[in-house]
């Protein structure tokens, strides 16, 4: 905890994200964006953990993340996702959906794009609850159970999936390329093909017994048919999607609602959690004896190329530690990465060795030492 810098902001944090980094490049991020709820006047936000305009990170003296311009943001930010390196997308509690441009050598926030109402009900507006990026293409979900796709550089909308959920979709990540995954609030998880023209789900898995929303979810980043969600008991869900229509493993991980989950992008034996308990969790798999190397992790990881990953469906020898049963719960390792808290801790990033998160407690942690 020592290598934890808080920053105390004077509004309540939904949403934290990390500015993407080149592949080809080795430096650890160093600006990332923030989204507020719950204030009079919400905003989003660009950050600099670095020395603005350096090419890279000093040693980890800079101190506190400093503000570098903010925008304000009509409704709560319940949704933030980077399209590229300048553009980042918001999901507001308005329905609207918003493209924001960072500027950065004049250090300004603009809109760019912007849809109204995307996500309404017949008289009133309904949250845009959740949003995916692929550049140009964004995808959105929300409580009026529609799901949206737009491309970053067209006005109109591109499709809509009018009845897709009954209940409110709560998140959405994408699967593959053309597939994407939808979790909502009777516990179910659901696959679409948004190439097809079919507005019914491709393949719908749901937690057994009592229909417990689910609020978060994440995919394995090297072997995809692997699905981690958090819902509103807390509970830890690792899904096989090739497999049975239940979850693999089940998992106690807060005494509250878990608000998102995360695996770590380049080294996927660990992720993260965080929760309305105000508690952020590093979850690792310690069996890196019997796991291939591309899995273990490790310095070189963070250079690999996507090419060189498992390929989509995954190698059916390669047996992820996420996947090999009950045993596998005795080989995670969990730890806390925040001191005591007592509010909510509502949203995280993690890249590289870096990790953001937000809390209602008017605060943002960042850790730039993860050992991952």
């Amino acid at each position: 905890m020592e290598s934890i810098n808080a920053k105390y902001v004077s509004q309540k944090i939904s949403k934290t994200r990390w500015r993407p980094v080149s592949h080809s490049s080795l430096q650890q991020p160093d600006i990332f964006a923030t989204g507020s709820w719950d204030n009079e006047l919400n905003k989003i936000s660009f950050w600099s953990i670095g020395s603005h305009g350096g090419s890279a990170m000093e040693d980890g003296f800079e101190g506190d993340p400093q503000l570098l311009c903010e925008h304000k943001h009509d409704g709560d930010v319940l949704d933030l996702q980077f399209l590229d390196q300048d553009r980042i997308v918001t999901a507001s509690s308005t329905g609207a959906v918003t493209v924001f441009r960072h500027h950065q050598n004049s250090q300004t926030v603009s809109v760019v794009q912007h849809w109204t109402r995307a996500h309404r009900y017949p008289c009133d507006n309904a949250p845009c609850t959740g949003v995916v990026c692929s550049s140009p293409e964004i995808v959105t979900v929300g409580e009026d159970g529609r799901i949206i796709v737009f491309r970053a550089d067209q006005e109109g909308v591109i499709r809509v999936i009018e009845n897709a959920d009954s209940s409110t979709i709560h998140a959405v990540t994408y699967l593959r390329t053309t597939e994407i995954l939808t979790v909502n609030s009777i516990g179910q998880l659901k696959l679409w093909d948004i190439r097809q023209q079919s507005n019914s789900p491709s393949q719908i898995l749901s937690l057994s017994g009592d229909r417990v929303p689910l609020h978060c979810v994440d995919r394995h980043p090297n072997q995809q048919h692997i699905v981690a969600t958090g819902g509103q008991d807390g509970m830890l869900c690792v899904w096989d999607v090739r497999q049975g229509n239940a979850p693999f493993s089940l998992m106690e991980a807060h005494s509250a609602e878990m608000w998102e989950v995360h695996f770590h992008p380049t080294n996927p034996d660990h992720l993260f959690t965080c929760s309305e308990d105000g508690s952020l969790l590093h979850w690792e798999t310690s069996s890196h004896s019997d796991m291939p190397s591309f899995l273990q992790g490790g310095r070189n990881s963070s250079i690999m190329s996507r090419s060189a990953m498992a390929p989509a469906g995954g190698n059916q020898s390669l047996i992820s530690a996420w996947l090999s049963g009950d045993s596998s719960k005795g080989r995670l390792e969990t730890s806390h990465m925040l001191p005591s808290q007592t509010l909510s801790v509502n949203s995280l990033d993690v890249l590289g060795q870096c990790l953001v998160c937000g809390t209602d407690g008017e605060a943002i942690f960042v850790n730039r030492q993860v050992s991952v």
